[in-house]
């Protein structure tokens, strides 16, 4: 029942992400959600985040952020990290993951997508059958409708161990 929500795989955060094995296995481009996932909600990128879209980018790796915030919002944390975006992306509708792929240039083979929510980001990318890769949220000031949706993911996701665990993936 929840499996269609489990990511491909999870981790505490985007630095724990092995980007160049994933490169030698045949990836080419990396979908992003951008709050709570490479900054707290509403912040500027970071020093360390505009030096990992560089490691990236010299890795040969297209990026593309993909949110659902509003044009300006991810305009301005594109540009810092320059990278491609697709704002009001709909997610978790799968269009806006086939969008940010024909932007890249990549297929759903070939594609990663990072983000912390199970309900809009991993959900999506399942859909449009993407290598989706849960990250923790960086920090727990969120809006009310998604601490009301992370309560929903904590139920999820001891499904998700629990399924983890039977299967040997640590």
């Amino acid at each position: 029942m929840f499996r269609r929500l489990f990511p491909s795989e999870d981790t505490d955060s985007i630095y724990d992400i092995d980007f160049r094995g994933f490169r030698e296995r045949g990836y080419r481009a990396v979908l992003f959600d951008i709050d709570n996932t490479l900054v707290e909600h509403g912040a500027p990128a970071t020093p360390r985040v505009t030096a990992f879209f560089k490691e990236l980018h010299s890795l040969g790796y297209e990026t593309c952020l993909i949110s659902n915030n509003k044009e300006p919002r991810v305009a301005s944390f594109a540009k810092q990290v320059e990278s491609r975006y697709l704002y009001k992306a709909g997610k978790p509708s799968p269009d806006g993951y086939l969008k940010a792929m024909q932007i890249c240039g990549s297929t759903k083979d070939n594609t990663l997508f990072v983000g912390d929510q199970l309900f809009t980001d991993v959900w999506g990318a399942n859909r449009a059958g993407i290598h989706s890769i849960l990250v923790k949220p960086i920090h727990p000031k969120e809006e009310i409708q998604i601490i009301l949706k992370r309560r929903l993911e904590w139920v999820v996701l001891i499904f998700y161990r629990r399924y983890k665990k039977k299967h040997g993936k640590n």
